[in-house]
Parts: C-alpha cells; sequence; structure tokens
C-alpha cells in the first residue's frame, strides 16, 4: 500500500467517526417527536457543555452547528453527518489566530464567543467559536473551568417496554476447559431479557450474536444502555445503532448508575443458573458439553422460570409486563443486516480481482488498480457490496472460495460429550418442561433467528 492510499484510509476512516460523534450528540435532540420548545432546550444544553471528539480533545459546539447537523441527520440520515474524507487547506490568516491566542493569554476566562467578537470588531471578520475553540484545546488554552458537583440519583424506570435496553457481559463457568461469558440485553421497563448468547469470547461478534436476533424479533429499544468494556465501545456497535436509529449512551467511569437491573438479574443467573452448572470434573452439577446446550438450558431457565416469576418491584411477570405493550416493530432484515456489516479496504488487481482473508472476487473491470471498500456479512463472505470513493460500486462475485465466514466469526468448537453425575438433574427438569410445552404451542423466543457465530441454540427469549 502506497503512502497515498494509507492517508487516503485513514481520512475515511477519520470521517467515518466523526459522523458517529456527531450522531450520538445530536440523536436525542433530533426526535421528530419533540417540539421546537424541548428541542431548543436540548441544543442549548449540548452547546453550554464541553464533549470528547473522536481525538480524544474537549472541543465546544455550537448551537448553530448542532441545529445544522440536526438538519442534515433529518435530509440524508446518517451518511449525512460523515464529512468529505478530501484534505482542505486553512482559510485563516495566521495572523488572526496569533491575535486569539494573545487575547486568550491576556485573560484566560474569555470564551471563544467573546474573542469572536472581539476580532470581529478589531478585524472587521473572524473564524467562528468552533474554530477558535479548536485551536484552544490544541494548543493548551482552555480555560479551567469550576467542577461539576456530582449529580444525585434517585430510582429510575423506564415508562414504556423498549424504551431503554441495558446490556452487559457475564464471566460464567467453564465448558471444556474453556471459560464461558454470557451477553445480555434487559428491558428497564419490563426487566424481560430481550436477548442473550452464551460464548466462548467477550468480544463483538459474541456480542453481535446476542444483540441482532434480539432485534430481529423483539423490535428496536431507543436507547441501549451499555459500559465502557472493549466490546461496547467498538465502533461496529456505534454504527449498527446510527444504522438503525438507536441512541447508543455509556455509563461514565466510576458511575454505574442505572446498572442496576442488569447487575441484579446477572447475580439471580449466578444463583439459580451457574449454580447448577459443574465447571469440571468431579464437581457436583450438571455436566454440560458444549455451547449449544448451554444456551438452550438457559433459554428454558429464562422463559420457564425467570420470565415466568412476578417480579418484586414490578410486581409482575417480565414476560407479561413486556408483552403489555405488544405489538413492536422489528426492523426490515435488509436494513438489520446492512447495520450489521463490516467493511475492509483492498486494491483491485489488474485482473479485477480482490483478495479477502483467503477468499478472491471478481469485481468490475473499470475498478482495476483502484482501492475499494468491501462490506460483508462477517458470518456470510459469499455475498460482498463494493463501494469506491463513498459510492456503491456494484457487487463482488465469488471466483475462488475457501472461507465461509471472517476468521473473528468463526464457530465455537464444542466439547466432547461427558457422561452426566449423578443427583438431581434441575436445569435438566427445565429443560424437559420447557420442551413438552414448545411442542404444545408456538414459543415466541423461536422466532428469533440463530445466528451462526457461536455454536449454539436460540439467543432471544
Amino acid at each position: 500500500m502506497t503512502k497515498k492510499d494509507e492517508d487516503q484510509v485513514a481520512r475515511l476512516e477519520r470521517a467515518r467517526q466523526i459522523g458517529l460523534f456527531r450522531y450520538m450528540l445530536i440523536r436525542e435532540a433530533a426526535d421528530p417527536s419533540l417540539s421546537s420548545r424541548q428541542r431548543g432546550a436540548l441544543v442549548r444544553a449540548l452547546a453550554g457543555v464541553p464533549h470528547t471528539d473522536p481525538d480524544g480533545r474537549t472541543i465546544w459546539i455550537t448551537r448553530w452547528t448542532l441545529d445544522r447537523w440536526i438538519s442534515d441527520w433529518r435530509k440524508g440520515g446518517f451518511d449525512a453527518l460523515v464529512p468529505s474524507p478530501r484534505q482542505s487547506q486553512p482559510r485563516t490568516p495566521p495572523e488572526v489566530f496569533e491575535l486569539a491566542t494573545a487575547l486568550k493569554k491576556e485573560n484566560p476566562a474569555r470564551t471563544a464567543a467573546q474573542i469572536r467578537r472581539i476580532l470581529v470588531v478589531h478585524h472587521g471578520w473572524a473564524p467562528d467559536e468552533r474554530t477558535l475553540q479548536r485551536m484552544f484545546v490544541r494548543t493548551g488554552l482552555t480555560a479551567l473551568r469550576a467542577p461539576v458537583e456530582p449529580a444525585v440519583f434517585g430510582r429510575f424506570e423506564a415508562g414504556t417496554p423498549n424504551e431503554i435496553w441495558t446490556g452487559d457481559a457475564l464471566h460464567g463457568p467453564r465448558i471444556g476447559g474453556r471459560k464461558t461469558y454470557l451477553f445480555a440485553f434487559i428491558d428497564d421497563h419490563s426487566r424481560a431479557i430481550v436477548g442473550h448468547r452464551w460464548g466462548f469470547a467477550e468480544d463483538t461478534v459474541r456480542l453481535a450474536a446476542a444483540l441482532r436476533p434480539a432485534l430481529a424479533s423483539r423490535g428496536v429499544p431507543e436507547y441501549v444502555y451499555v459500559d465502557n468494556g472493549s466490546a461496547f465501545v467498538d465502533s461496529w456497535l456505534m454504527r449498527a445503532c446510527a444504522k438503525l436509529g438507536i441512541k447508543l449512551v455509556h455509563s461514565a467511569p466510576g458511575r454505574p448508575q442505572g446498572r442496576g437491573k442488569i447487575e441484579r438479574f446477572f447475580r439471580t443467573v449466578n444463583s439459580e443458573f451457574v449454580v447448577e452448572i459443574a465447571s469440571g470434573e468431579g464437581e457436583v452439577g450438571r455436566q454440560v458439553a458444549s455451547l449449544a446446550e448451554m444456551n438452550r438450558l438457559f433459554t428454558a431457565w429464562v422463559e420457564g422460570v425467570y420470565h415466568r416469576r412476578t417480579h418484586t418491584e414490578t410486581a409482575m411477570a417480565p414476560l407479561a409486563r413486556w408483552m403489555a405493550g405488544a405489538p413492536y416493530a422489528v426492523p426490515v432484515p435488509s436494513d438489520l443486516a446492512e447495520a450489521f456489516r463490516w467493511s475492509e479496504w483492498r486494491t483491485v488487481s489488474k485482473t479485477a480481482l480482490v483478495s479477502l482473508h483467503g477468499n478472491r472476487y471478481q469485481v468490475d473491470p473499470g475498478l482495476s488498480g483502484r482501492r475499494v471498500e468491501l462490506v460483508f456479512d462477517p458470518f456470510d463472505l459469499s455475498f460482498l457490496r463494493v463501494r469506491c470513493d463513498g459510492a456503491d460500486a456494484g457487487t463482488a462475485l465469488p471466483f475462488q472460495i475457501s472461507r465461509n465466514s471472517h476468521p473473528k466469526a468463526r464457530p465455537e468448537v464444542p466439547a466432547e460429550d461427558p457422561a452426566p453425575t449423578t443427583g438431581i438433574d434441575y436445569l435438566g427438569l427445565v429443560d424437559t418442561a420447557h420442551s413438552a410445552e414448545l411442542a404444545s404451542k408456538v414459543n415466541y423466543a423461536a422466532f428469533a433467528p440463530d445466528l451462526p457465530g457461536d455454536d449454539a441454540g436460540p439467543s432471544s427469549s
């Protein structure tokens, strides 16, 4: 890859990160159900506090900039928030920046807006506040502000089902000598478990295996509230939420307010489900042979026990409270698939071929020698979309296929089936009762499509 190609890829990636940052900032204020007064209050609040941009810098954003982003998003969706990756030359004369710097040093309490007013009076022209603020942050001239008093949090509950889903990961027992992890999402209003999946890794692929079927069968929430774990801050999750119109919210480090419901559920999982799993030879409990069995048992426990038991806080069974708001609109399969796609960059050969993880594909001969973006489902490498300079450039036809899924999306390998232990098999009884019920009537969780990322059964419950 040439230096020019590397610069182009870096610019495109930065443009996407800026688009995600803008979307996460204005998503709530762009809600069409808000009145002009409500929207104005939200925009003023956003303009009145600092934000951390994709480069980790503290910045301030003006109201007119926020209004412009909201207008762009309404007209063109998420793609309209992604800036052009082309480089541009600075248009502000150096002497203007020098005077702005001197004014800031002279009186650090001056804001960018105030310095802009002074420049307009002195020069007759000045850059906008955002440009000055970026310069102050870059040069370390941002004025210190008084510390913000810590907020006081009371008890909170979402007003309706599918308003807020809270997600987290739980470290589970070992199966076949390998540690397991549970990704789960709980509906804040009903306490119903809308999505879950056990896997052998705490990564974005396993997270997608829990979230994607949940969205397909349970509908699209307004908010998804998660912590700052590596899987939850991946740009893939931000892109997926942006494409589906979900407001992704991360809890502040050291401030876990609002996460009590999922943590309480995990304590229940440990005390009622994990306690019945034997994590090693000779231990009391059920010997689980594979993730497929683990997920099947967990689905049976969630649906047959947890969802039907009256919750002490709501005085209703979680599933019954969630179903009180049904039916819920689910995303169109094509939109869901687009939201969960990945992308990688490749240079087209002279024979109009591109390579991706051992596979080769035929593309439009007119793209020979050009740098293109390949967009794909990590679990299905038989179909790739091609994009060039941000525009659709058709599909990549399979020419030589040796791998059907992305290396990070490889299936979990099940362990050998060990002999069951003696004693009462509580989870086996729950599973048997659940299977018998499935045979007699339609089960809601069966509508959730299984994702081939894990060796697992149904993942939404």
